[in-house]
């Protein structure tokens, strides 16, 4: 097999689990998470695990073989590229010989693991976008790169117009500091949606599993998208993939975490949507830039002036995605 961005038939041996620790007993992760999926129903994958599950399924697509967590594998063939997509206490599992392509669930920034290159035999790092690979580059140098997972264009597709009995999707992915942004943006919001005269339901990251969204999206024909900033963003991609116009609140500035901001990491600018053009709708700074830009947000999306799918079909496929991470591991090899 010798498809473009391949291995030329090799296998990626790619590695990805969660961290589960015992936390009173020996072993007492097992009954938990027994009991945790009888309580709970399945667990919802996170967004490190979609980037998981999003380049298996592509690779599967464009038909690059692949192992999943063949240690026994790594340790019988110390040359072979381990491609650690994550979370990063697998570098610690073992003791790695193997070559490693690590991403793109890594650290939240490299002074987490500032001796990573030297204690582990890691070659490239990859991360989710382009300004989280400028706030990583005085660290990492040229060994750091942003790749996307890519979005399942069949799963997330554009529903029949006679669905939508709703207007706008008020999507909330605020973090830190909720109750002042609900004071401050998410408040006036709804209060400006009402006045316009829109009908509007409301989604709040964490709190949904992954077929509701999809119900919404289908329900309603643009999205209001509201976070501090995204190092990729798959669920307003997946928005986008079913064909719903964002209006997004992109205000800039310092990437906010507070486990490193502002003592710690003083970096910007940062983006909410960090893979978009004018198809996908519009952005907004703050709720005065709102209140200024609303109508023409909702006047373009009711006239279908965007095209928000095909911005993801362009860019942002499972295979091409798949096909640019097979091509990243076969320059390692190579």
């Amino acid at each position: 097999m010798n498809l473009p961005g391949t291995l030329g038939g090799r296998e990626l041996n790619i590695f990805y689990k969660e961290p589960d620790p015992d936390r009173w007993l020996p072993l007492d992760r097992y009954p938990r998470a027994a009991l945790r999926r009888i309580a709970r129903g399945p667990s919802r994958p996170g967004g490190q695990t979609r980037v998981f599950l999003n380049l298996c399924a592509g690779l599967d697509r464009i038909g690059v073989p692949y192992s999943v967590n063949d240690f026994a594998y790594a340790r019988r063939n110390p040359n072979a590229l381990a491609c650690i997509i994550g979370k990063p206490f697998v570098l610690d599992l073992v003791e790695w010989q193997n070559p490693i392509l690590f991403g793109a669930a890594v650290y939240s920034h490299p002074i987490d693991d500032p001796e990573l290159f030297t204690r582990r035999p890691v070659k490239n790092v990859l991360v989710p976008g382009e300004w989280m690979r400028r706030m990583c580059e005085p660290y990492w140098g040229g060994r750091v790169q942003a790749w996307p997972v890519g979005i399942d264009t069949d799963t997330w597709q554009p529903s029949d117009a006679a669905q939508k009995d709703t207007d706008i999707l008020l999507y909330d992915k605020i973090r830190w500091d909720h109750d002042l942004f609900e004071e401050t943006l998410i408040g006036p919001i709804r209060r400006v949606l009402r006045t316009s005269g829109v009908s509007f339901r409301e989604i709040r990251y964490g709190h949904y599993r992954e077929e509701e969204f999809q119900r919404e999206l289908a329900r309603c024909k643009a999205m209001v998208f509201l976070c501090e900033h995204e190092t990729q963003g798959i669920a307003y991609q997946q928005a986008l993939a079913a064909g719903v116009p964002i209006f997004a609140w992109d205000r800039g500035g310092f990437w906010q975490d507070p486990s490193y901001y502002p003592e710690r990491v003083k970096f910007g600018p940062v983006s909410s949507v960090p893979y978009w053009d004018e198809r996908c709708g519009m952005t907004f700074a703050d709720i005065a830039a709102f209140e200024r830009q609303w109508e023409e947000f909702w006047k373009s999306a009711s006239a279908g002036y965007y095209a928000p799918r095909d911005y993801v079909v362009e860019n942002l496929t499972l295979e091409k995605c798949a096909r640019k991470y097979a091509a990243i591991a076969e320059s390692l090899c190579s």
